[in-house]
């Protein structure tokens, strides 16, 4: 049986083995990991009921661990009607993709057998469930909702991605940016005072809600309420690990921020921001084109670009990786929620939701 922590007030060693699981899995995601999944509870979940359970090795050390939490399902959103779920934990507000356990491949099964053990009585949703984890959902449990998340292989490197014409078009948009004034800078994780990196999520704030007013976008699920989440992935950043920033600037000036995290060899491309004057002059296309370049300098192999299906992604090379949501339902609240799916169609093949609305 494994150990139940209920804080997120855990251990070095034991964040530690967590976050050495992750590294170790050629499909593990920072999302998956420590910094993210301790940093969401204590910030937009907190005060939610959580439980991270961990199975250990003949040698103390950590060899699976499952973070789980209660959350609630709006059944819709104009019915004011909230049902209760077991759920991951870190998933939900804040747009985690590729969940799931940390596991070694020994623990697998048992780990399966547990989440089904414990989740017998209550609704288990399983949202955005990384594909190296379709083993996990019980007996019972339904594919509901697929996302496609896009993703870029950087081993040959950056200038072959995308068709030719593509990136002679980025190599012009480059000449007129430079002509104009802006220039790049990368930020790698721990590369800079958190006091500043958070001024840089400020700017970020700042530049994505101009581009959204200037496309007309509506309202975005990136705002203020998420900067402490952020910050405090800010104070946790090290070399090699944690949030990064692209900059694009004119004269000084922060005119583009592209922001991410940086986790073993793959980068997760989360939010961007910019300065709706440099539209013409492609300063979004741009500022991914550097992170691009930039990760791939660093030794980064994969540049995932997360939820969504934006064509743009696609004109980079990118390849779709689908995460899923799986349903088990339990009692009359769990009835409603799988007939909500049932209405919605299911989990059509590779749903590409946008990852803000």
């Amino acid at each position: 049986m494994p150990e139940i922590h209920r804080t997120p007030e855990l251990d070095g060693e034991l964040v530690h083995d967590w976050r050495e699981l992750v590294a170790q899995d050629p499909d593990g995601s920072w999302f998956a990991g420590p910094d993210w999944v301790l940093a969401w509870w204590r910030t937009l979940g907190a005060g939610q009921a959580g439980e991270i359970a961990v199975w250990r090795g003949p040698d103390g050390r950590a060899e699976a661990v499952l973070p789980l939490g209660a959350a609630r399902l709006r059944v819709h959103r104009r019915v004011p009607v909230e049902l209760p779920v077991l759920t991951l934990l870190g998933s939900g507000p804040g747009a985690a993709d590729h969940c799931g356990p940390a596991v070694r491949p020994h623990r697998r099964a048992e780990v399966a057998a547990w989440l089904a053990g414990r989740a017998r009585r209550e609704t288990l949703w399983l949202p955005n469930l990384d594909a190296a984890h379709a083993d996990l959902p019980p007996a019972g449990a339904r594919p509901v909702a697929r996302s496609a998340c896009p993703r870029a292989d950087l081993a040959d490197g950056p200038d072959r991605l995308g068709s030719r014409d593509f990136r002679a078009a980025n190599r012009r948009a480059r000449r007129r940016l430079a002509a104009a004034g802006v220039d790049f800078h990368w930020l790698p994780p721990g590369s800079t005072e958190p006091a500043l990196a958070a001024g840089l999520l400020d700017e970020l704030l700042r530049l994505h809600r101009l581009r959204r007013a200037a496309a007309a976008g509506g309202a975005s699920s990136f705002g203020a309420d998420r900067l402490p989440l952020h910050r405090l992935l800010v104070q946790g950043a090290a070399p090699g690990r944690g949030p990064a920033f692209q900059l694009a600037r004119c004269r000084g000036e922060v005119v583009g921020v592209l922001y991410g995290f940086r986790w073993a060899d793959r980068f997760a491309y989360y939010q961007t921001g910019w300065d709706p004057r440099f539209a013409a002059d492609s300063l979004g296309t741009a500022l991914v084109d550097a992170a691009l370049r930039d990760c791939a300098a660093e030794g980064v192999r994969t540049f995932d670009f997360l939820r969504g299906a934006e064509p743009y992604k696609y004109r980079f090379g990118a390849v779709d990786r689908t995460d899923t949501g799986w349903l088990r339902p339990r009692g009359p609240g769990g009835a409603l929620l799988a007939l909500k799916h049932r209405l919605a169609g299911g989990a059509p093949p590779a749903q590409r939701e946008p990852r803000f609305s």
